[in-house]
């Protein structure tokens, strides 16, 4: 029986910033070793449907994109497919070459073939020289005449290790609109629907998904594949734990696709990611890539790791990312040619199996933050690691508007990083844990950002306190961490137009840096700052003309640690450029802080082994079906 393991699709969506994701027909060359695009002959006629596009006379169209190029090496290494089938089916004069590419990204030509008249062209093609990276593309030249690309599918003969389907596992809150188009996407994907047992939409929120304007309509083309729970805010962890845990009542599913709500989906990228997991040798986790919703070429992480010492998540090749297709595509970056292995995934997009869960338990009670990447390492360390799977993606509503580090989520980043070291680091004492959760206290108080200081000391104060507090606070860590911000003024965000801020001294200005450059301190010039800045905040106190109105004005972009702290107040741009916020040096705060930030992290660091102990011999109860079934009820 065949198998198709991927279709080359199109975008349907009336948006040009797409088509680099599915077709390239541009013509590029190399200055200074960037790539650079010299033609624009990219048009939306030429998508003729889902799986059909028209190759323009005399032009050549190169299916080597993140959508419609194969991962072979990821084939290769996580599955036992070694030969594939490709065919093209064409209508027209045409010429078909078909490439390959290795982990450094050098393009090699496999075959070609001219076409005339309907034609489905067939290559098969092994896959036993993939092992360190490399993809697999065709191209589409076009005589004389227009030529159509009608289909082209990626097949095997070989049987799957795993036949069942995925339920999929939607979590929001207040997102109903993003929800319904979704499940819009789903419908119209039949595709996809047959991978499909259950779509379990977890709503918390209190704008309903169900009285949204089209849920009626939709609700009625999927029936009873869609199931909507209601239940109190338990977070995305909370939300994600409830999907597991009606997917483990369901036969006919062997994995939970987890999704966010303020996503727009690729819903081939659905299929592949279970079709994939259907092969995987051993069971996985199948994550998709995340582009930016607003910004819809440009990708925001290929493969994500925690490292050790710090104990901190980030992108492998934080220095490339994000990566933005419009500018260079799959072909003209050899980076993205490599096999990148991640430790975790995002849970906008990540398939798990049952088997999984059922070995190692549900998603940590942890409200938001970490939840995904301590689940992901908790499988690694059981034997199921995560694959993020390039040609799997969605788009998300990215971080680039946001900080949610200064905001009630801080609780929540600083909580759940040390609760997952305790877990799984296999450092010392933490490592370099809690000397980087230090230093994030340092630069909070250095820039008179005195709320997510205090909420990191409720934080630490928590993880004191033992494992159990996680159940006990699952639902109200939130609101509480929500209300303090009432006692921090630098928390108001200043939007009345008719009382329009202004500082003493005006705006400030720096150099545009390249991304990922910054002029910050660094050795013994970092060292001499921190000390002359905390010294100076704790003996000084600052102008009252200051206090009365902000010294200074910084653009967001600009505002950083080792320049804020020269000021006593600074008047700094909200991140979604909606209004302003004021900081103000209170010495009094610093000084109360700063103690107590050093005392919290010392006593973390005296009984770093006992925690860990109890953290760890508590996880199991943490975690399981039983803990969260009770949860829900008392929730219901």
């Amino acid at each position: 029986m065949t198998h198709v393991l991927q279709n080359v699709v199109f975008p349907l969506d009336r948006d040009p910033d797409l088509l680099p994701l599915y077709a390239d027909p541009e013509t590029w060359s190399v200055i200074d070793e960037e790539p650079v695009r010299v033609s624009n002959r990219a048009h939306l006629g030429n998508i003729l449907g889902r799986h059909r596009a028209r190759i323009v006379s005399g032009r050549r169209v190169s299916l080597g994109t993140y959508f419609n190029a194969f991962p072979a090496s990821y084939w290769q290494h996580w599955t036992g497919v070694r030969q594939v089938r490709l065919t093209v089916h064409t209508s027209g004069p045409a010429t078909i070459l078909v490439y390959r590419s290795n982990g450094q990204g050098v393009r090699q030509r496999i075959d070609t073939r001219e076409v005339t008249g309907e034609a489905s062209t067939p290559f098969d093609l092994s896959l036993n020289e993939y092992s360190d990276g490399g993809w697999i593309w065709f191209d589409l030249v076009a005589d004389e005449k227009h030529a159509t690309l009608e289909g082209a599918q990626w097949t095997t003969d070989q049987e799957p290790v795993r036949h069942g389907k995925a339920s999929l596992g939607i979590t929001t809150y207040n997102k109903p609109d993003y929800c319904v188009d979704t499940l819009k996407a789903l419908a119209d994907s039949p595709d996809a629907l047959e991978f499909v047992d259950r779509v379990f939409l977890v709503d918390q929120g209190t704008q309903l998904v169900a009285e949204q304007d089209g849920y009626a309509e939709v609700a009625a083309r999927l029936g009873e594949t869609l199931q909507v729970i209601r239940q109190g805010n338990l977070g995305g962890s909370g939300g994600f734990a409830r999907s597991m845990h009606e997917t483990l009542q369901r036969p006919e599913s062997d994995f939970v696709q987890l999704l966010d709500d303020d996503v727009r989906l690729e819903p081939e990228s659905l299929r592949r990611s279970i079709v994939f997991a259907r092969y995987a040798t051993t069971p996985v986790l199948v994550g998709g890539h995340m582009f930016d919703l607003l910004d819809r070429p440009k990708l925001h992480g290929w493969a994500e790791v925690v490292d050790e010492h710090p104990f901190m998540w980030r992108n492998l090749y934080q220095e490339k990312m994000p990566h933005d297709f419009g500018a260079a595509n799959l072909r003209q970056s050899p980076l993205l040619h490599a096999r990148m292995d991640a430790d975790y995934n995002g849970w906008w997009m990540c398939l798990i199996p049952l088997d999984a869960i059922r070995e190692v338990g549900l998603s940590l009670p942890a409200f938001i933050k970490w939840d995904d990447a301590e689940f992901c390492l908790r499988a690694g360390e059981a034997g199921f690691p995560t694959v993020s799977l390039p040609g799997v993606a969605l788009w998300h509503v990215s971080w680039v508007n946001k900080d949610d580090t200064i905001d009630w989520q801080a609780y929540f980043h600083a909580r759940n990083r040390i609760v997952a070291g305790l877990l799984h680091s296999s450092a010392p004492r933490g490592g370099r844990l809690l000397k980087h959760s230090l230093r994030v206290d340092l630069k909070h108080l250095m820039m008179m950002q005195y709320y997510p200081v205090a909420l990191r000391a409720r934080a630490l104060q928590d993880v004191l306190s033992g494992p159990a507090h996680m159940r006990q606070n699952l639902a109200s860590a939130m609101p509480e961490a929500r209300e303090l911000a009432g006692h921090f003024p630098e928390t108001i965000v200043h939007r009345d137009p008719n009382r329009v801020l202004h500082s003493r001294k005006g705006r400030q200005v720096f150099k545009r840096m390249k991304q990922h450059d910054f002029d910050s301190p660094t050795g013994l010039r970092l060292r001499s700052f921190t000390m002359r800045t905390l010294l100076a905040h704790w003996l000084r106190s600052p102008d009252p003309a200051n206090v009365a109105q902000p010294e200074v004005e910084f653009g967001k972009g600009d505002a950083h640690w080792w320049r804020v702290p020269r000021f006593d107040s600074v008047l700094v741009s909200s991140a979604d450029g909606s209004g302003k916020n004021v900081y103000t040096r209170d010495r009094a705060q610093y000084r109360r802080m700063l103690t107590e930030s050093v005392r919290l992290h010392r006593r973390l660091r005296r009984n770093w082994p006992r925690l860990q102990a109890e953290y760890r011999a508590a996880l199991p109860q943490l975690v399981s079906d039983d803990s969260w079934r009770r949860i829900f009820e008392e929730q219901a």
